[in-house]
């Protein structure tokens, strides 16, 4: 559905995409993960048709970015990290403007807002000026406007940044919803390593650049460990020293890398007796990303 190669985007001096290559298959669930100023959301104003690139190409469900602009936003539905709502206007105002844009009214468009309405839950408060909103109410309206003219993909670029974790639970189950129930190709950006894991392929950013890309699930497996941590008893350290096992100390408690869980149950029945207490702790995203940038997921506003 999206084929980018060779995207490049400079601000001036500083080069906020450097060259990348990446295709986004029809009917996936597609995550672009980063911190802060990896690059992320200039991908995204790219694709959208809202920053010409420097060099490079992008396709769009067979349509040419530069040359055949105006399908290609016919094919997208974008919830940018900012509402784009009008802040003075109701919801159903916002929509309905919105919706005039595609030639979208009358009964064709009453029919269209229920459905929305079925899938997002709007309607209680879309006569309210949309200012007056939660972040979460917000939000929601924000993607029932993307949805309105039936996209074959949507674009969520960091859609719970600034969200309570209440509203972030409700939309990131709507999201999982639209994935489950629909046959869009959604495409997701974030910096929150939680929200990639249910993604069928991702890929990671830093500074421009991408510097992995798999499944969720390979990525851990390729460039994180699990770890087994344990309360030691008096001993135990020599004993891993002398067997020339791993292990570091945070406190009181030794982290010990496994290079699978199985690992884990053999050191606790090796070594039960030096062992007060334990637990086996699953490699996470944010693991997988420290390992491979060197970095924490975190960082200055995205360009």
């Amino acid at each position: 559905m999206i084929h980018v190669r060779g995207l490049k985007k400079n601000y001036g001096p500083v080069q906020a995409v450097k060259g990348i290559d990446f295709t986004v298959l029809g009917n996936a669930f597609f995550a672009l993960l980063g911190p802060n100023g990896a690059g992320k959301s200039t991908t995204i104003e790219i694709i959208a048709t809202l920053l010409a690139p420097a060099s490079g190409t992008v396709e769009v469900d067979g349509h040419t970015l530069g040359v055949e602009d105006d399908a290609i936003r016919d094919t997208l539905g974008v919830v940018f990290q900012y509402s784009t709502l009008d802040p003075v206007l109701s919801v159903y105002e916002n929509l309905k403007i919105r919706a005039a844009f595609y030639g979208l009214t009358g009964d064709d468009y009453a029919a269209r807002l229920k459905a929305l309405d079925d899938r997002i839950q709007f309607s209680h408060y879309a006569d309210q000026p949309v200012r007056t909103l939660s972040g979460g109410q917000r939000r929601k309206a924000d993607i029932a406007r993307a949805l309105l003219h039936s996209p074959r993909i949507l674009i969520l670029d960091e859609p719970t940044t600034g969200l309570d974790p209440k509203s972030r639970k409700e939309i990131w189950s709507l999201i999982l919803a639209l994935k489950k129930q629909t046959d869009m190709t959604i495409f997701l950006t974030t910096h929150y390593m939680e929200e990639v894991l249910d993604a069928d392929h991702v890929i990671i950013m830093n500074e421009g650049e991408i510097v992995a890309e798999d499944s969720a699930e390979n990525l851990r497996l390729t460039y994180a460990n699990d770890t087994l941590k344990v309360i030691p008893r008096d001993g135990l350290s020599a004993k891993l020293e002398s067997e020339s096992i791993a292990y570091r100390t945070v406190n009181r408690t030794l982290h010990i890398p496994l290079d699978n869980p199985f690992q884990g149950l053999d050191y606790l029945n090796r070594f039960r007796e030096d062992i007060e207490t334990f637990e086996i702790i699953k490699a996470s995203m944010d693991d997988v990303f420290l390992n491979i940038t060197g970095r924490k997921l975190e960082g200055n506003h995205d360009h």
